[in-house]
């Protein structure tokens, strides 16, 4: 990766004077704005057990209500649990729901620090959406989202083959030769329950697509093999304030092998991926919440610039 800018040792000096904060309301997960509970503060609901098919109908009812209508919603103590193949089937029942056309997968809680801080016990897929995808540098209004703006530094691909729906798992290797281009992305989460870790205690944000609520794409490279994923870097800014760094490990391990973990789970719950669709390898700098009127953008160095308005 190519040198970034100067400017990030200067601030790193003061985020370990001032105990992380570049200002009086920016932290390492950008704003203040994510709710009442902190992060890995949630309250673990009662419930483990699954939910039945008519009780899964009813949280997708509740979630589509809340997308469809641009509104918050809460989710009843009785339908919420911790049982994660009910996640699973109200993620699947939501994007069935809501009849978007799809344009391809993302992966989150990729990252240990995710997990962490979420109380989950795997990665968390959810899915993209044709009119939510974005080119670089893009303004979006609040028409856009309805409770938060979580901005995500990631390594996505767009795929060049299709990945059909078989019995055995499909190989590193396979889904590597499947690759047709890689791209520095941002993805921002949002979701319809008002406190975003609070509502970990049911996986909140997992049940409502994953958080997913917009993407936006860099520069695409097919020359990708080159590249050393694992140590490739980026470092976040929000109206240019220095945030935090990441790295392309934090995508489990390589961003590759999340990009494998999403087709096979996609694969096993009877969906294929599609070429030309892309998928997002999950958040290599953890969680930076922003607000209407910030400027949020990330330096990938040799991968390039990118960057997001919230109007």
């Amino acid at each position: 990766m190519s040198t970034r800018s100067s400017r990030v040792d200067e601030v790193r000096a003061t985020l370990q004077r001032e105990g992380g904060m570049t200002s009086s309301n920016l932290g390492v997960r950008g704003r203040f704005l994510y709710g009442e509970t902190p992060p890995s503060g949630a309250l673990s609901c009662k419930r483990m057990t699954p939910l039945t098919a008519s009780e899964i109908d009813q949280v997708v009812d509740i979630i589509a209500a809340g997308r469809l209508l641009r509104r918050a919603v809460d989710l009843p103590e009785a339908i919420r649990t911790r049982d994660w193949s009910s996640v699973e089937k109200v993620i699947l029942g939501l994007d069935e729901r809501l009849g978007r056309e799809g344009a391809g997968w993302k992966v989150g809680a990729a990252s240990d620090e995710i997990r962490r801080a979420e109380g989950l016990p795997s990665p968390s897929p959810g899915r993209f959406y044709r009119d939510t995808i974005f080119a670089n540098g893009v303004a979006l209004g609040p028409e856009f989202f309805i409770n938060f703006r979580n901005v995500e530094c990631e390594f996505a691909f767009q795929l060049g083959r299709d990945f059909a729906v078989r019995d055995e798992p499909y190989s590193q290797s396979e889904v590597a030769d499947g690759i047709e281009s890689l791209f520095p992305a941002l993805e921002i989460g949002d979701t319809v329950f008002l406190d975003w870790y609070g509502a970990s205690g049911y996986y909140g944000s997992c049940l409502d697509n994953g958080g997913g609520a917009a993407f936006i794409e860099g520069t695409k490279i097919s020359e990708w093999r080159s590249i050393d994923l694992i140590h490739a870097g980026m470092d976040l800014y929000l109206n240019e304030f220095y945030i935090k760094s990441g790295r392309g490990s934090a995508a489990m391990g390589h961003p590759v092998t999340s990009l494998t973990w999403m087709i096979n789970w996609a694969r096993s719950h009877d969906r294929s991926v599609a070429a030309g669709e892309v998928v997002s390898t999950g958040t290599c700098t953890g969680h930076c919440f922003a607000a209407p009127g910030d400027v949020v953008s990330a330096d990938f160095g040799a991968l390039g610039f990118v960057q997001v308005e919230f109007q």
